[in-house]
């Protein structure tokens, strides 16, 4: 975990540094970073993320545990800049030769191209935020409406009462981030479920009997604006009841602007994601909670995947393309067992494939909800992501 903390340390001081990882062996990539394990002789496939946070650390240590277990070489990339850099690590992936590429589309609505381009060459997956309309073969990963619906239940349990509410996130422009969203709001107005549902975030303050979503904030994975917006709504807002985090780098920077203006319990913090300064922040009892996917299933599952998809093995997708792995809510009574599975699964002493057999989080395998409406929502201009 201490490699966490460094890492999110790193990027707070560069920004969105784009040094490359991968001379440790673990086969992370900065902008042109990546290694391989597992035999020479397996299937080469990549595993390529939507930007640089601990949480694709996490997603990173599973895709090469499953590697170690299945035989295969696996490439991590992680775009520091955006689409463009995405686009061309998977374009450097395919004329490699790759086996596979799971990828996590930073703007499926405008990525159609280069996910038709990799689907015509290798074997396509998502994973994290879907492309549903592409020619993937399947998702994995979860509802992110619901999981938004799970995040809106934490706040109402930190602002029983009402109150005002600040969204932050990294971009709009991926269906998971809409989704998340749009299902933290849906919550909080008691709306029926809908994941077709799309409020516009430059409508002004969204109303609802007892709660106000008084604006939802971008920061385009840029740490330091992520934080400096935070400190705004802090400075804008007296009577800020409730910020919410919805990509795992924004609930630390969040938790550090509140400490700075000594407003710790006075305006409630809601999570997701699982980075350790969150994971401690609960523990400590100045966030509230978080809901949390589970990354290292990510990377575990999407490399079994491809793996078998590379030797040929059709049987591993299933019907409808949806792969679920559940989201769960983390509160102080629960969040010591959940970090200590979290340092399980991340050992680096070969502990975490083991770990990862007993307690993996993937539901069996079910239709994606209404799956083709994930891309409804029309996506966000890139600076205002």
């Amino acid at each position: 975990m201490k490699r966490l903390s460094l890492l999110l340390s790193l990027l707070v001081l560069t920004t969105v540094g784009c040094s490359d990882s991968g001379q440790n062996g673990a086969g992370s990539g900065g902008i042109d970073g990546g290694g391989t394990t597992a035999s020479v002789d397996g299937p080469k496939v990549a595993y390529v993320t939507n930007g640089i946070a601990s949480f694709w650390v996490i997603a990173e240590k599973g895709a090469q545990d499953a590697g170690a277990k299945v035989g295969a070489n696996v490439v991590v990339r992680m775009p520091p800049n955006g689409v463009e850099d995405q686009k061309r690590m998977c374009q450097d992936l395919l004329a490699q030769g790759i086996d596979g590429i799971a990828i996590s589309p930073i703007d499926p609505d405008n990525q159609g191209d280069l996910l038709d381009e990799i689907a015509q060459h290798t074997n396509l997956i998502t994973h994290d935020s879907d492309a549903p309309e592409s020619a993937r073969k399947c998702y994995v990963g979860m509802d992110n409406y619901s999981a938004g619906r799970m995040c809106g239940q934490l706040v109402k349990e930190a602002m029983p009462e009402g109150g005002s509410v600040m969204i932050f996130v990294g971009r709009l422009g991926q269906a998971n981030a809409r989704l998340r969203r749009q299902g933290v709001i849906d919550e909080l107005l008691d709306r029926s479920e809908d994941n077709t549902r799309y409020d516009d975030p430059n409508a002004g303050e969204i109303k609802g009997e007892k709660y106000t979503i008084l604006d939802t904030r971008t920061d385009g994975f840029d740490f330091g604006k992520a934080k400096a917006q935070a400190q705004d709504a802090i400075a804008k807002y007296p009577d800020l009841g409730c910020m919410v985090g919805l990509f795992a780098y924004n609930p630390p920077l969040m938790l550090e602007a509140v400490r700075e203006a000594d407003k710790v319990g006075k305006i409630k913090i809601v999570a997701f994601d699982e980075d350790e300064a969150t994971l401690q922040g609960i523990t400590d009892g100045a966030i509230h909670g978080t809901t949390v996917q589970n990354p290292y299933q990510y990377g575990y599952k999407s490399v079994e995947i491809l793996t078998a998809l590379a030797k040929g093995d059709e049987s591993v997708i299933p019907e409808g393309g949806f792969i679920n792995i559940d989201a769960r809510n983390i509160r102080s009574d629960n969040v010591a067992e959940f970090w200590a599975e979290l340092k399980r699964l991340t050992a680096t002493d070969g502990g975490g494939e083991a770990a990862a057999e007993e307690s993996s989080e993937a539901a069996p395998a079910e239709e994606a909800p209404e799956a083709a409406s994930e891309e409804a929502a029309p996506a966000e201009e890139a600076k205002t992501e």
